[in-house]
């Protein structure tokens, strides 16, 4: 391949690709970025293109918009081609300017903030509830919900879950060192309901090291590690039982933010349990907006001496 005039043959497109994700640390970003490259592999090959060009990206972010795509969802397809082009010229595949062109295609504007979907206490009481704990897999289910729910996990952060994760501080339960988003390291408390449905998942299935929870055969026997695709399985059907049927386990996420403020939890500590870099991401979350009626500063209550008789 000298310069991706072309499409470049399968060999070729994964070993940039491979120099892509390896140039990335965190694992979701990965991910994300992985299929990005393969949604635009797969739109490039359906036909004749003029090749890697600023031509080409801009068509590609075009379709995106067709496809009506949300801009974030844009915006990290677009930032996935810009590292392809990146990586491109920085190992010779690519011609310096043609990257340049490439990284200049604009992407697409954010007007406003998605408010996001979140569950009512009741509903969520209903969700963590609706598994059969009778079963192997219903014990699984309940637990990943309960962690979901209540310890706000992403759900890479629920299939890498490890026992060691699970350790005692300050009298308390909790997930110590996890990994998450940009490579982040934090520690989550973890409500005792949530440590109970754990405990009962990992005894009947007789877990005792390695990943917290694991895939269940048909025949109810364990499978394996489970992967973050189970955890969108598991949250559907559940989801749907209750009479919500577009629910994402990153819903569940945006829901114990919400529970955990209306308990009147401290913004400052929601971000720390998320593990949010900025304050400004978890206001997001919460969809914090100005309170008029019941406003902060009425409980500041100064007493105001009697006027003076004016001379």
């Amino acid at each position: 391949m000298n310069d991706l005039a072309a499409i470049p043959k399968l060999a070729e497109w994964q070993r940039l690709k491979t120099m892509v994700l390896d140039s990335v640390s965190s694992p979701i970003t990965k991910r994300v970025y992985n299929m990005a490259l393969d949604e635009f592999m797969a739109w490039f090959q359906q036909e004749p293109r003029p090749g890697f060009t600023k031509a080409t990206v801009s068509a590609w972010r075009v379709s995106l918009e067709v496809r009506g795509l949300g801009s974030s969802s844009i915006i990290i397809r677009m930032s996935a081609i810009r590292k392809l082009a990146t990586e491109a010229a920085d190992n010779g595949l690519l011609a310096p300017e043609l990257a340049q062109g490439i990284r200049r295609v604009k992407g697409a504007k954010t007007i406003g903030v998605r408010t996001g979907n979140w569950l009512s206490l009741r509903q969520a009481q209903a969700l963590v509830n609706a598994p059969d704990p009778s079963t192997l897999k219903g014990l699984r289910d309940r637990a990943v919900l309960a962690v979901l729910l209540g310890c706000g996990l992403r759900r890479s952060e629920v299939a890498s879950l490890t026992l060691a994760h699970i350790q005692q501080r300050d009298g308390r339960w909790c997930i110590v060192d996890l990994v998450g988003k940009h490579g982040r390291v934090r520690t989550t408390p973890i409500p005792t309901w949530v440590k109970a449905t754990i405990d009962e998942w990992t005894a009947s299935a007789i877990v005792r090291d390695g990943r917290v929870f694991r895939s269940v055969g048909r025949n109810g026997l364990l499978v394996g590690d489970m992967t973050e695709r189970v955890v969108w399985q598991i949250v559907k059907p559940y989801a749907r039982a209750i009479g919500i049927p577009k629910l994402a386990p990153h819903d569940l996420r945006r829901t114990c933010a919400k529970l955990c403020r209306a308990a009147g939890g401290e913004l400052e500590q929601i971000q720390l349990l998320l593990g949010h870099q900025s304050i400004q991401t978890t206001e997001r979350y919460l969809g914090t907006k100005q309170d008029l009626v019941h406003a902060p500063n009425d409980a500041v209550r100064l007493e105001i001496g009697l006027q003076r008789n004016p001379k």
